[in-house]
C-alpha cells in the first residue's frame, strides 16, 4: 500500500534543489547484460506482487498504479529518480516569487497525450485540481491543500498561487501525473504523455504497456512491458526461474534468494528501500491514547528477531519513521528497545497489569500475516491477547485509512520524507501532539533546509519517544533479474518502477 498523505504539512524535501532538463532520465542503471547486441523491440516480461486496484490514482489505485503507470504511463511536472533527485520534467522551466508564494511554471513545447491532443496549461490546471477536488483519494491531495489559485495566463504557463509557504512544493508535484482535460473513464483507461501508453489490462492477470511512437523525449528502449501479477512471493519466483518474467520488482522471499544468486542466469541486486512495515496504532482509541500502553507494545517485540525470521539477512531497524536516506535520520532503535521487563511495569503503570485484549487488522499479502502471527506471540507474553483480522487491500483502504475503524494495523509505508504525516493529526493513526504539529508546520515554511532538518530531527525524537507507531524495521530493496537485463531501477523509490531505459539482450 502506497501511503502519501499529510494535512498542510508537505512531504519535506530541500529548499535549493539542483534541477536538470532530461527526456527520459536514466535510473538506476540496475544489472549489467555484458556483450551482445540489445532488442530494440524487445518485450520486457515483470514480475510484481501488487496490482492496481484501478488505473486512477486520485481514485483509490493504489500502489500497484504507481508502480505501473508513475513515468511510464503518466509524467508529472517534475520527476522522482531512482536515487531521490527532483527533475523538470514536463515543466521546461519555473520561477518563485520573493515571498514564496507564487510558482510560475513554463511547460515544455511539442508534448502531445497518447490520444494526439496537445499538452496545455488546462491540463496542468485540471490535473492539480482534480487532485484537491472533494472526491478525490490522491495520496497528495492535502499536500496541494496549500495551492490557492491556479491561473494559466497563456497555452505554455501555468501560475500557482500558495496560501503559505511550502518548500516541498516542487516535490510534491513530481507525484502529480498531468492528465488530458477531456480524458474520462480513467479507472479502466489513460491519457497521460508518457513514454508508453496501455495495451491491456487483464484483472489479476497481466498489464501491458506499448511503446509510443509520439513521445516527444527519448524513445523507450524496449517496445513493450507486461507487467504480471501473482499473489504470493514462491509463485512470482517460480516465475522467474522458468523465465515467465524477466525482472521481479521487489523480492518478497528471502530464503529464495540463494537459487538465485548461485545462476549466473540471474543477478540480484540489494538496493536502497524507503519501504516501512508499521504496527499502526489508532492513538484515539483505548488503550492507544495512552502513550505508555503503545511504549509497552514497542517494548515487548523484538524487531530484530521479526527482521531474522521474515528477511534473514536483509533490511535494517531505524525505530522511527525515518530512513538513513532521509536528511533528518537519527538512530533511534534505543527508544522503547525490546525489553519484555519494561513492558510489563509500563502496562501496569497505565492500569493494564493484567493486560488487555486488541483487534490487529492485517492485510493478506506477504509480509503481513507473518508479522501478525508474530506479534500475537510476542504480546502474549506479556498479557495482551491480540485477535488477527486479515483483511484485504480494499477492505483496509476503507476500514481502516478512510474510516478510522480499527485499533492497530500493520501496513507498508514506502515513501521518503514522510514523517511529517505526524503533524496531522487527521491522519488514519490519529496521532496528535500539538507541539509536533507546530514543528511540521514550521518545518514546512522554513527558509533553509538547516531549519527544516533541526525542526524535523525534533519531530523524530518526539514521535519515537511517544511511540506514536511501532517501526518494526526497514524493508530491503531487493531486485532480481535476469542477467540478460540491465537499466532496471535498483531502488524503486516510493513504489514506482521507471521501465522505459530497461534494455534486454536478444
Amino acid at each position: 500500500m502506497s501511503l502519501k498523505k499529510t494535512s498542510l504539512y508537505g512531504t519535506a524535501t530541500a529548499a535549493t534543489l539542483v534541477l536538470t532538463v532530461t527526456a527520459c532520465g536514466g535510473s538506476g542503471a540496475g544489472g549489467s547484460a555484458g556483450s551482445g547486441a540489445y532488442d530494440k523491440n524487445a518485450t520486457v516480461s515483470i514480475g510484481s506482487l501488487y496490482e492496481p486496484q484501478n488505473l486512477d490514482n486520485t481514485a483509490g489505485g493504489g500502489q500497484g498504479v504507481t508502480e505501473a503507470l508513475n513515468g511510464n504511463v503518466y509524467e508529472g511536472l517534475f520527476k522522482l529518480t531512482d536515487d531521490g533527485k527532483v527533475e523538470k520534467l514536463l515543466a521546461k522551466d519555473y520561477k518563485v516569487s520573493g515571498d514564496g508564494l507564487t510558482y510560475t511554471f513554463t511547460l515544455r513545447d511539442g508534448v502531445k497525450f497518447h490520444s494526439g491532443k496537445e499538452l496545455t496549461s488546462q491540463d496542468v490546471k485540471y490535473s492539480l485540481q482534480k487532485v484537491i477536488a472533494d472526491d478525490s483519494q490522491s495520496a497528495r491531495k492535502s499536500n496541494l491543500e496549500v495551492i490557492k489559485d491556479i491561473a494559466t495566463p497563456d497555452s505554455r504557463t501555468v501560475k500557482v498561487t500558495l496560501s503559505q509557504k511550502s518548500i516541498s512544493f516542487v516535490y510534491n508535484l513530481s507525484y502529480v501525473w498531468i492528465i488530458d482535460s477531456q480524458a474520462r473513464n480513467l479507472k479502466t483507461t489513460e491519457d497521460g504523455t508518457g513514454p508508453y501508453k496501455l495495451d491491456k489490462w487483464t484483472r489479476g492477470s497481466a498489464l501491458s504497456l506499448d511503446r509510443f511512437a509520439g513521445y516527444w523525449g527519448g524513445a523507450a528502449k524496449n517496445k513493450e512491458v507486461v507487467f504480471h501479477y501473482y499473489k504470493d512471493a514462491t509463485t512470482l519466483n517460480n516465475a522467474l526461474l522458468t523465465k515467465a518474467v524477466d525482472v521481479v520488482t521487489s523480492e518478497q522471499s528471502p530464503d529464495a534468494l540463494d537459487q538465485f544468486k548461485s545462476n549466473q542466469s540471474y543477478k540480484v541486486n540489494d538496493g536502497n528501500s524507503t519501504t516501512k512495515l508499521l504496527l499502526a496504532f489508532n492513538d484515539k482509541a483505548k488503550p492507544f491514547t495512552d502513550a505508555k500502553v503503545r511504549q509497552a507494545v514497542s517494548a515487548a517485540i523484538d524487531d530484530k528477531k521479526l527482521l531474522e525470521s521474515v528477511w534473514g539477512g536483509y533490511g535494517k531497524l531505524i525505530g522511527s519513521m525515518v530512513p538513513p536516506t532521509d536528511p533528518w535520520y537519527e538512530d533511534l532503535t534505543k527508544v522503547n528497545a525490546y525489553d519484555p521487563a519494561r513492558a510489563k511495569q509500563l502496562l501496569a503503570e497505565a492500569g493494564y497489569a493484567k493486560g488487555f485484549a486488541f483487534t490487529l487488522d492485517t492485510p493478506n499479502y506477504d509480509p503481513h500475516p507473518t508479522a501478525a502471527t508474530f506479534i500475537k506471540s510476542q504480546l502474549a507474553k506479556v498479557g495482551i491477547t491480540v485477535t488477527i483480522n486479515t483483511i484485504t487491500p480494499d477492505e483496509w483502504y476503507t476500514k481502516v485509512y478512510k474510516n478510522h475503524d480499527f485499533s492497530a494495523t500493520l501496513q507498508e509505508h514506502v515513501n521518503d520524507r514522510d514523517l511529517v504525516w505526524y503533524g496531522n493529526p487527521d491522519f488514519y493513526w490519529g496521532y496528535d501532539n500539538k507541539q509536533v504539529t507546530q514543528w511540521v508546520q514550521q518545518a514546512e515554511e522554513a527558509s533553509s533546509t538547516a531549519e527544516q532538518t533541526a525542526l524535523l530531527k525534533k519531530v523524530n525524537e518526539k514521535t519515537a519517544e511517544d511511540a506514536a507507531s511501532d517501526w518494526l524495521y526497514l524493508y530491503p530493496q531487493i531486485v532480481v533479474a535476469s542477467s540478460k537485463l540491465s537499466g532496471y531501477p535498483l531502488n524503486g523509490l516510493n513504489s514506482q518502477f521507471y521501465a522505459y531505459d530497461i534494455e534486454k539482450k536478444g
